[in-house]
């Protein structure tokens, strides 16, 4: 802005300095102009962003998941109360049976402990078959090792065994291996004149006396 002439030095500059003033007043203006246009661009993009997320698609239904069924926990069955084991009785150890020769003398008493001996132990025998052959493995010589021997050769000549049963043994052995007339043998002798007693002790006789009492069959004293 151009002044007159004649303006006075002082009006100039007072001029001058309001021209100066104006022009920083105009300037911090427009300054501040552009700080809020930029703010209010900045807070008009967040609205517009609040805007959009507030009416923006609707979110998926939330799918609830089927109620889950809990099953019970297995129950364990109960646990086999074992018995406890029965305690076996323990039986005599038997010995075995002396060898048989086949002496008629010793027949009875060999018989006795054979049968015996299966009383006790009945589980070592399955069948009368094998009582049989335990029992004829003691027939080691004499008169009863030959008897044996003709019984397995019957049974290799027929191919069966002859003796079939425990019972029909018992009596054939007894054919075989028992005195022959020891009944009457028995009766001849207690009721002869000479039976009697000599040197024998009282106990010997007596047990001489109820041997011959029990060969020969007599049930009355």
């Amino acid at each position: 802005m151009s002044l007159p002439a004649d303006t006075p030095p002082a009006v100039a500059d007072a001029l001058g300095y309001l021209q100066h003033h104006l022009q920083e007043l105009t300037e911090r203006q427009n300054a501040s102009e552009h700080v809020i246009n930029n703010t209010l661009a900045g807070l008009t993009a967040q609205i517009q962003q609040l805007t959009q997320l507030m009416t923006g698609p609707a979110p998926a239904p939330t799918v609830t998941p089927p109620p889950v069924t809990m099953s019970p926990p297995p129950v364990n069955p109960p646990s086999p109360v074992l018995s406890t084991p029965t305690k076996q009785r323990m039986r005599p150890k038997l010995p075995s049976p002396p060898d048989f020769s086949g002496e008629r003398t010793s027949g009875r008493a060999f018989l006795n402990f054979c049968t015996l001996y299966l009383r006790l132990a009945p589980e070592q025998f399955s069948c009368d078959e094998e009582k049989i052959f335990w029992t004829l493995a003691f027939f080691k010589d004499g008169r009863a090792a030959r008897w044996s021997e003709n019984l397995f050769r019957q049974e290799a000549d027929t191919g069966i065994f002859p003796i079939q049963s425990w019972a029909d043994f018992e009596q054939q052995f007894r054919s075989q291996f028992f005195p022959v007339n020891a009944e009457a043998d028995a009766v001849n002798a207690l009721e002869g004149s000479a039976y009697y007693q000599g040197n024998r002790t009282v106990d010997n006789y007596l047990d001489s006396f109820l041997t011959l009492v029990s060969d020969a069959r007599y049930t009355d004293p």
